[in-house]
């Protein structure tokens, strides 16, 4: 669904205290950003903040980014973080807007998360538009130059093309599955951070959809 601009979008985002309104002045220094050095987890396409609203208050020892392309989404997940920390400081949370598609801009191997979360990024269904998903072979290249020795990339979609074919990018690609389903919410041994909602699981999971997941490592480098 597109979001169209609103007034009050820039306004909030230059008040939220953990949005970064210029990331490239953050290329290698992302640790710097937060106050405490500790595991990054990284989500690539947060939306409107439900899957960090989740996660980040239970686990502040865990700093979380969030990245998506559209200022008037990162106001929303603005909102939804804030009211999940029910009025506590939040420390442990940054988001920016940035394409993923030049996500080298503003990330290096300085900057080492231990988890990226992909949750229901565009298909792309054409065949011409594949090298466009973000679990693309080139793709999974870079995330594995970001992940730090033994970090994970976690991926939902409710698409079972994507989902499909993301199984055989990771093989060409030299990662190992770790867990895999193709009904999460029917598994009673996923853990408690992969059920953590985004939006448009809520929306497909309420239409019977079941919703696709895996947790893979990159090639040891």
């Amino acid at each position: 669904m597109r979001m169209r601009n609103k007034p009050w979008v820039g306004p909030e985002l230059e008040a939220c205290p953990f949005f970064v309104r210029r990331p490239v002045e953050q290329l290698g220094k992302w640790q710097e950003y937060f106050e405490k050095r500790q595991p990054v987890h990284l989500e690539l396409g947060c939306g409107k903040g439900w899957f960090i609203a989740g996660l980040a208050p239970e686990h502040p020892e865990i700093n979380y980014i969030g990245i998506d392309l559209k200022d008037v989404v990162l106001a929303v997940a603005c909102r939804e973080i804030t009211k999940a920390f029910r009025d506590q400081p939040i420390k442990n949370v940054a988001l920016t807007a940035q394409d993923i598609e030049r996500l080298r801009q503003i990330m290096d191997e300085r900057d080492s998360v231990e988890r990226i979360y992909i949750n229901f990024c565009n298909p792309w269904p054409r065949p011409k538009h594949h090298k466009r998903r973000l679990t693309f072979p080139t793709r999974l290249q870079e995330y594995g130059s970001l992940l730090s020795p033994g970090g994970e990339l976690w991926f939902k979609t409710d698409d079972d093309a994507l989902y499909q074919d993301t199984l055989g990018y990771l093989k060409e690609s030299g990662y190992t599955i770790l867990w895999q389903t193709a009904d999460l919410h029917a598994r009673e041994d996923a853990c408690s951070d992969m059920r953590a909602m985004t939006e448009h699981e809520k929306m497909f999971s309420e239409k019977g959809i079941p919703i696709k997941a895996l947790r893979a490592i990159p090639p040891v480098k």
